[in-house]
């Protein structure tokens, strides 16, 4: 009974005493257990604890309770107050807000500083030709420059968007500003490109007008020499010396030379189309032309049709019966020569075989054309062009045909009587295939392709003969074996 009285007074303090703990602190509680060889420091860490407690804290400790090793000890702590730390205040990596000015005036400026160096490298380039040294440093100058501007902006923004407080001065423009200063640079593009156009139109004016001063020298050449030369003839006088001074010349040969190629040209391009229309294998009749040819291009075998009716042509050239059936020897300086050439080009050939179709130039055009248009030939080209009957009934029916021929027949018929009418006669070549080829006597007939660097070239036909006058050599055309195209 004594015992059960003294455990009924201990009760009361200490459930008061968790009244006042449970007043003091929280709810949230932290468990942990005393080890035994901690057990001496977790006391000092109890005392030191002691010095800060509150006067509860003292009551607690200085119980009768008695202290058990081992025992499960609860220490009730307070809730901890979060405060925001500074670091978390922060954004770990800022970014400024992109408003609609700012990009409308950073991408004016952007694109202002692209317009001024796309000015200054077209600048540049036209410094180039003509070659302006000074024009080409100030341009590369400003390449520079607007490089470097470039370059700012991309470090401006990168430092703008990553610390929107730092104080950086801002290196571009107003959005107007920036704006003027692009059109001020398309201007300036423009600009450069209206003078390099005019440069060009300047350099072409230049070119027609020295042509049509040459082409105005020709024609009073031509007048006085058509003058002169019909003068000698209206006084029978065709070997006088005026007329043979201006005639026998090499400017005057290498013209009707010149003459004579165009109508050879003009010729055979109607006749490969005529052979298209008419189903041919340009290829293969090429082949049976000139055997085993390698072209540069497939448009080459052209060639092979010129040098068919160029050599045609000019077979017998170096007989003074020239086309003729009669078998004449040459002589020099003949004068029955210059008197036909006289006659000749003051009349027109068209006009020569409908009044006199027996004449020498008239049976000079039928044994070429024999010659070059055997029947065969002829019935496959003039034959059914209608698909369904023939057209034709001989080569002068097709009046396109018909002219062409008898303009290059013309054209070469007076060449040979101008030859005849040199003293001594001019003499006519041509290159056998597989011939090196030599550019004093010989000339490359496309032009255009390149020649191999240390390579010897060999002939593989030739196009047009050469002449050669006293001393002077009139080069021959050939076509070349191993050319390369260039285009």
């Amino acid at each position: 009974m004594p015992e059960m009285d003294v455990s009924s007074s201990k009760q009361p303090q200490i459930s008061e005493m968790f009244q006042k703990f449970a007043l003091a602190f929280k709810t949230k509680t932290f468990e942990f257990f005393a080890e035994d060889d901690e057990s001496t420091a977790a006391s000092a860490a109890v005392t030191d604890g002691e010095d800060n407690a509150d006067s509860d804290g003292f009551t607690l400790l200085d119980s009768a309770e008695e202290f058990i090793t081992d025992q499960k000890v609860v220490v009730i702590k307070p809730d901890p107050v979060h405060r925001p730390s500074s670091s978390a205040s922060k954004p770990s990596s800022p970014v400024r807000p992109i408003t609609p000015l700012f990009s409308e005036t950073l991408f004016s400026s952007l694109f202002a500083t692209i317009s001024s160096f796309e000015a200054s490298y077209l600048q540049l380039q036209a410094a180039h030709a003509p070659f302006d040294e000074d024009a080409m440093k100030i341009a590369d100058k400003a390449l520079v420059s607007h490089l470097q501007r470039l370059s700012d902006l991309r470090q401006w923004y990168r430092t703008i968007r990553s610390n929107p407080t730092t104080n950086i001065d801002f290196p571009i423009e107003s959005r107007l500003e920036a704006q003027v200063q692009e059109n001020q640079s398309k201007l300036r593009i423009l600009e450069t490109v209206v003078n390099q156009l005019q440069s060009d139109i300047d350099d072409k004016d230049d070119k027609v007008l020295s042509l049509r001063q040459e082409l105005e020298k020709i024609h009073r050449s031509n007048a006085k020499l058509s003058k002169k030369l019909v003068n000698s003839n209206s006084k029978s006088k065709p070997s006088s010396n005026s007329a043979m001074e201006i005639v026998l010349t090499i400017k005057v040969f290498e013209s009707m030379l010149r003459e004579a190629c165009r109508s050879l040209h003009s010729f055979t391009k109607l006749l490969i189309g005529l052979m298209k229309k008419a189903g041919w294998d340009l290829d293969l009749a090429a082949n049976s032309v000139h055997r085993h040819i390698d072209y540069a291009k497939k448009g080459h075998n052209r060639y092979a049709f010129l040098s068919y009716v160029s050599l045609g042509m000019f077979r017998g050239f170096d007989s003074e019966n020239f086309g003729s059936d009669l078998n004449g020897i040459a002589c020099n300086g003949d004068s029955s020569s210059m008197r036909q050439l006289i006659e000749h080009v003051t009349c027109n050939p068209m006009e020569i075989l409908t009044m006199n179709p027996s004449c020498e130039f008239s049976r000079f055009c039928e044994k070429k054309y024999q010659h070059l248009i055997h029947p065969s030939m002829e019935s496959s080209i003039f034959s059914n062009l209608d698909q369904n009957e023939s057209v034709l009934n001989s080569w002068k029916s097709l009046s396109a045909f018909y002219e062409s021929f008898v303009k290059m027949a013309s054209s070469i018929w007076l060449l040979q009587k101008l030859a005849y009418s040199f003293d001594p006669v001019i003499e006519i070549f041509q290159v056998e295939r597989g011939v090196e080829f030599s550019m004093v006597y010989m000339e490359n007939v496309t032009r255009k392709e390149k020649l191999p660097g240390n390579a010897r070239l060999k002939v593989g036909f030739t196009v047009i003969p050469g002449f050669k006058i006293g001393k002077t050599i009139i080069q021959s055309q050939v076509y070349l074996l191993g050319l390369k195209c260039t285009e």
